[in-house]
């Protein structure tokens, strides 16, 4: 089975650059390059000619139990670039395929990633870390391998918003600029992200092995995610079964907290579903202004395959493919592997309604459960979209409001273009409230918490990456502070909680290929 028409790199040359003069500060170790050659292409990082640090990530690297310091030093930067390999990497490219807009594609792979290894974080949990935009690997079909700047920025500023609100994610442990240029539409400055995930282990890692018919590959691969990532479930009557059911119950838990928190992935193909429930490969994503069900920012998505509303179904899709790769390990009959499936597969909807249904409780401030709540909340957000209203400050607004008194509603009808829209809604909703046990001001709290006052918003991506051009990092650091602490009030900053003016309006996004 060919990895590609390319040829991988050798084993990699550790010495490169005065490796091994200098102490390697990350103590990498590498499981996944340990299994079968066929699962990944040994390769070098590209080298860059002039690397500058835009960002290094302290508060990730304690997690990680690196020191800060050192990750701030050029030796550290030229590890972050591509152009040193510490002695403990073994960087390679891994190996996988994927259905992209229900399409199948058999080849895929890091295209133009390099994991160096993996380190052990504070909690004991092996998290990857990827050097993405790394150069040209033998899975890079026709692309340079190269990451333009901006992709770099929003991946940074995307996957720390997640995590800060409490999504699983990938993070983000540093951003370089290369002195470089990539070419693309047009000529860009190029950039490299380290990002760090609990397993760059997808969907379409399965399907690369099951459509290929290497049943021992798939084998070989379930194992070590058992063995890495799901120990707990090997003692299992049928840990394969256990491993598609927790798969499948994690991902239907993580697309609930996208949709509560009002997150669009944008390409949600199997090859960018993660199968430790984590949210992975921000490409074209966004956070809605305006609330419609129907929103769809990517450019290419061009039928809203991946819209918002879409998700939950579009992600059971993807599950169900995952679960076609495992079905000769389910059980060696044919039918009752079938079953086994479909019992595993049964855990995507009460994980997602659970989660969803007591978030949509919470965001509208009701703590005890009682029939007609998830309606409630379903009406409200009915009416922001034939409102228009912005689905951020709509809920943060509302976690102001008062209980009884309508007198200071005024903000919040504002974001309504009929206001009265909102008050009747909030005729059902004031009694409601009523029949809750608690004061007003912890429910008040209690909202705030759930209910960001900041987001990720698009048009801040682009000012933040204007001013980087343009030598100014005041805007990208302003946007760290806030996304860091998204449910804060940050009055220095009231402007970043703003949708954007007509003339801002970001209606179309890309993948940073």
């Amino acid at each position: 089975m060919a990895l590609s028409d390319a040829q991988p790199a050798g084993p990699a040359d550790r010495t490169q650059d005065g490796a091994r003069d200098r102490p390697d500060v990350f103590g990498f170790e590498t499981s996944y390059a340990r299994l079968p050659e066929r699962f990944y292409a040994r390769v070098q990082p590209a080298q860059v000619r002039d690397p500058k640090f835009l960002r290094v990530n302290g508060t990730l690297a304690r997690e990680l139990g690196l020191d800060p310091d050192q990750l701030e030093t050029d030796a550290a930067l030229q590890v972050f670039a591509g152009n040193r390999v510490p002695e403990s990497a073994d960087p390679i490219a891994q190996a996988y395929a994927g259905h992209q807009f229900g399409n199948w594609v058999p080849q895929l792979g890091d295209g133009r990633a390099v994991l160096l290894g993996e380190l052990t974080d504070r909690n004991g949990v092996k998290r990857d870390v990827q050097l993405k935009g790394a150069g040209k690997t033998p899975f890079s079909r026709m692309g340079d391998g190269r990451a333009a700047l901006f992709p770099v920025v929003a991946e940074y500023l995307g996957s720390e918003a997640m995590a800060a609100l409490g999504v699983p994610t990938t993070r983000a442990l540093a951003m370089v600029t290369t002195g470089e240029r990539v070419i693309r539409e047009d000529i860009r400055p190029g950039g490299v992200i380290a990002r760090v995930a609990t397993s760059h282990v997808r969907v379409g890692t399965f399907e690369y092995f099951a459509r290929n018919g290497d049943q021992q590959g798939v084998k070989q691969l379930a194992d070590y995610v058992l063995d890495r990532h799901y120990p707990e479930l090997k003692a299992a009557d049928s840990p394969y079964a256990a491993l598609l059911q927790e798969v499948t119950r994690r991902t239907g838990d993580l697309v609930a907290q996208w949709m509560l928190v009002g997150f669009i992935h944008g390409v949600m193909n199997t090859d960018n579903v993660s199968i430790v429930g984590e949210t992975i490969d921000y490409g074209p994503f966004a956070w809605m202004d305006s609330y419609h069900p129907a929103a769809c920012f990517s450019a290419v998505d061009m039928g809203g395959r991946y819209a918002f509303n879409q998700q939950p179904q579009m992600a059971h899709w993807n599950l169900c493919r995952f679960a076609e790769t495992l079905l000769p390990l389910l059980s060696e009959d044919t039918e009752q592997g079938k079953q086994a499936a479909y019992d595993a597969l049964g855990a995507f909807e009460p994980a997602f309604d659970a989660r969803f249904n007591a978030g949509l409780r919470a965001k509208i401030g009701l703590q005890t459960e009682q029939e007609g709540d998830v309606d409630l909340a379903l009406d409200l957000l009915r009416r922001m979209a034939e409102e228009s209203a912005d689905f951020t400050l709509t809920f943060r607004r509302l976690s102001d409001a008062d209980g009884a008194d309508t007198g200071h509603d005024e903000q919040l009808r504002a974001l309504f273009r009929d206001p009265a829209s909102f008050d009747a809604w909030a005729q059902q909703w004031r009694p409601r409230l009523a029949r809750e046990a608690r004061a007003d001001s912890d429910r008040k709290a209690a909202m705030r918490a759930v209910n960001p006052a900041f987001v990720l918003r698009k048009h801040h991506v682009y000012r933040a990456y204007d001013g980087i051009l343009a030598g100014d990092h005041s805007p990208l650091d302003a946007l760290l502070t806030v996304l860091a602490e998204p449910f804060a009030d940050h009055p220095e900053h009231a402007d970043l909680a703003q949708p954007p003016a007509q003339n801002e309006i970001v209606r179309n996004t890309f993948c940073g290929t």
